[in-house]
C-alpha cells in the first residue's frame, strides 16, 4: 500500500481535499501531508527491514526489550534509511505544496509561490513565472545544502559509513 501511495501524484488529492476542507489552508496542509507521508514511512519501514539480524540478536542477549530495544537499537540502525525517506518526503511535500497552491487558489490562502506562478500565467508575465521558479529552485537547494546534507554527513560519519 505504501509503494502504491508513493506512486500516486499528490495533485490527485487536491480535488478531494477541496471537497473535504473547502478553500482553506487545511486543504494545502492535507495535500502536503498526504504527498509526503508515504515516502517518510517507506524510509522508516525499509530502514527497519534492513537492520542486520546480528544487531537484533545482540540486543536480546544484552537484555534489551520493548521500547528500550527500539530506542537503543532499532531506530539508530534504521536512521540512514529513515533520513533518506525524510529527504524524499521533503521533495514530495515541496512539490505537493506547489501543486496545491496552483490549483486551490483563494484570497483566504494568501499568496504562495504556486499562486505566484498562476498569477504570472494569468498575466502572461514570464518574468514573474521565472522568478517564482528560481525561488522554488533556490529554496529546494538551500534546504538540501543547509539542512539535509550536513545532517546526512553527520549520521553517516557517526555510523562509520563515510571517512571522517
Amino acid at each position: 500500500i505504501l509503494s502504491g501511495l508513493q506512486q500516486l501524484p499528490s495533485v490527485a488529492w487536491v480535488p478531494a481535499a477541496i471537497i473535504w476542507f473547502g478553500l482553506t489552508p487545511t486543504t494545502i496542509y492535507a495535500v502536503v501531508i498526504l504527498g509526503a507521508t508515504p515516502s517518510i514511512t517507506n524510509g522508516l519501514v525499509n530502514g527497519i527491514d534492513q537492520i542486520p539480524p546480528l544487531y537484533l540478536r545482540a540486543s536480546k542477549v544484552l537484555g534489551l526489550r520493548g521500547i528500550e530495544n527500539v530506542r537503543r537499537v532499532v531506530l539508530p540502525a534504521a536512521l540512514p534509511n529513515y533520513l533518506s525517506g525524510l529527504e524524499q518526503g521533503w521533495a514530495f511535500a515541496w512539490r505537493s505544496l506547489m501543486a496545491a497552491e496552483l490549483i486551490a487558489i483563494s484570497p483566504a490562502l494568501g499568496n504562495g509561490l504556486g499562486q505566484t506562478l498562476e498569477t504570472g500565467r494569468q498575466l502572461g508575465d514570464m518574468s514573474l513565472i521565472v522568478t517564482a521558479i528560481l525561488m522554488i529552485l533556490t529554496t529546494g537547494i538551500l534546504v538540501e545544502k543547509l539542512g539535509f546534507a550536513p545532517l546526512r554527513r553527520r549520521v553517516y560519519r557517526n555510523r562509520g559509513l563515510v571517512v571522517a
